[in-house]
Order: structure tokens, then sequence, then C-alpha cells
């Protein structure tokens, strides 16, 4: 059987418009039932579906019309594990000291596109520089295309941690940053690490429980958190309704995340049967970001 096109419905965030849209698709897939709906008419309003209807209903002359009756449409994906400023590439260390914020800004919106077009209409963004926040907003206020993005802002790590700014710098360049840039190294910083990313505007909130595969440092798998730092964490989120996401890979470092109040835990590579009873017990959800390990694998190939 060939594969047929399936038309995501990215449509309706593609821009808030104020008049309202009318979609004929052939084929619309019903993800409460698990099948296909045949010849529905989909009506948004200001970015929103506000029906689906059985059938093609007539159109205003003068309405914004799409027609994809010969398409399979279904609603949008939703990727839990993102990093809108940025996309790995070789010149990517070297982009790090040479680009400006305006730079940054300007791939984040293209990178906000192809996300969109590609179907995922929401997104979790895990950690960048601010602009991510910042690029959120631009979406929603309708000035660039992109999905809704639910945004950690800055991730919070400890010092020379995987989440460290300053990591891989030349001394003379690596400086001392603190909560205010994501780094804390005491359950005090790092409740204030927390209330700097809800000044800033975040979401949610990130932590690196862990070293990470991409890390200039010495270990990539190391704890690299306390208990107590990281409940002082996510009791200061919870005050602020965030969720804690924890970057981790080594069993230890995530287990001390799991019995710190994380809700997630991001890559979860070398998880123990020990820790996933510990997020059974703790309601704790594992982001496998599956992709993302295969991507690196290809790209250390020699």
């Amino acid at each position: 059987m060939k594969l047929r096109f399936t038309l995501l419905l990215v449509l309706s965030l593609a821009f808030a418009k104020a008049q309202t849209t009318y979609i004929h698709a052939g084929h619309l897939l019903d993800t409460e039932k698990g099948k296909w709906m045949e010849e529905m008419t989909i009506t948004i309003e200001n970015g929103e579906v506000l029906s689906v209807e059985n059938g093609y209903t007539n159109i205003p002359s003068n309405a914004d019309y799409y027609d994809l009756k010969n398409k399979w449409v279904m609603p949008g994906f939703t990727d839990m594990h993102v990093h809108m400023e940025t996309e790995y590439n070789p010149h990517a260390y070297v982009q790090k000291y040479v680009d400006d914020p305006a730079d940054v800004a300007y791939d984040s919106v293209k990178y906000a596109e192809i996300t969109l077009m590609s179907g995922f209409t929401t997104v979790r963004d895990l950690g960048g520089s601010g602009i991510n926040i910042s690029l959120r907003d631009a979406i929603n206020k309708g000035k660039v295309p992109g999905p809704r993005i639910f945004t950690a802002g800055k991730s919070i790590a400890t010092t020379g941690g995987h989440a460290d700014p300053t990591n891989g710098s030349n001394q003379k360049l690596m400086g001392d940053p603190g909560p205010r840039e994501g780094v804390a190294n005491s359950p005090a910083e790092g409740r204030e690490a927390v209330r700097h990313r809800y000044k800033n505007g975040a979401d949610c909130i990130k932590i690196t429980a862990t070293g990470g595969v991409l890390s200039v440092a010495k270990n990539g798998s190391n704890p690299q958190f306390t208990v107590a730092e990281i409940k002082a964490i996510t009791e200061t989120a919870n005050d602020y309704g965030f969720h804690v996401a924890a970057h981790a890979h080594g069993d230890e470092g995530m287990y001390r995340a799991v019995e710190g109040g994380v809700k997630t835990i991001e890559h979860g590579t070398y998880m123990s049967e020990r820790t996933m009873e510990l997020m059974i017990e703790k309601d704790c959800y594992l982001v496998p970001t599956i992709t993302a390990g295969k991507e690196v694998a290809q790209k250390a190939e020699v």
C-alpha cells in the first residue's frame, strides 16, 4: 500500500487571524476513536479550532478557505523536548562566540517555522539563552509563525555542569555565572534561580542533573546536584506552578532527581530498574528523546 500524503493541521497556528478559516478535509483523523472520518469541514476562528462538522458545508465566497478534499488531515504533533534557539551543526561551538543575540533570534524564528511546518503545533522548549521566551511571545502575538511554545528559558545547572553557559570557554572568558544566569550551587541558590526564571517569564523549569553527551567536560554521566538542592528547586517551582524537567543520563543523578521531586526525566540513557520503580512511585515521566541520541551517534561516525 502506497504511503499517502498526510497534511497535518498546522494552519490554525501559522498565524492567529481574526477572520474565520474553513477547511474541507477529505480524510480527518479522529484521535479519540482511532479512525478516519470522511468528508469533514473544520472551522478555525482566532487561531483555534471552533468546530468539526460532517460533510462539506457551504463556504462564504469571500472566506479564507483551504480545499484539502484529496488530503489526509490530522491534529498537530507535540514534541516534549526541543531547543528552539539552536540547531546542532559542526560550527555550533564557534557560533556560541561569534553570534550576537540578534543572530540567535533570527535563527530561532526560522527554526520555529520549520518546526511548525513539519507538523508540530506544540513544543516544550527546554533551555536556551532567554530568547526562547521572546520567541514564544512573538508567536503568541501573531508576529511570526511557529508552534505553541512552553519554555524553560535558561536551564539551571551547577558550576561546570551540563548547562553552565561558560563550559568550554577560555579561562579569561569563563567568568563566574550565578543564579541569574542559571548556575546554582546550594539550595538557596537553587531557589533564587527558579525565581529568576519566574521573573523572566518561563513556563517550566529545566535542570541538568547529570553531564551530557555534548558536555565539554571530563564526565558526561556524573551526578551534578545533591538531593537537597533539587528539592529546593522543585519546592520553589511548585510555588509558582512550574513542573521541573531533569536532563539525566547517569543513573545516580537520575535517581536523585526523581527523589528530589522532578516531574520528567529527559533522555534517561542509563536508567536502572531501581530508578524506574521510584519513578512509578513518584509519578515521574520519561521523555526518551530517541532521535536525538541516534543523530549524535550518526554524526560521531568517522
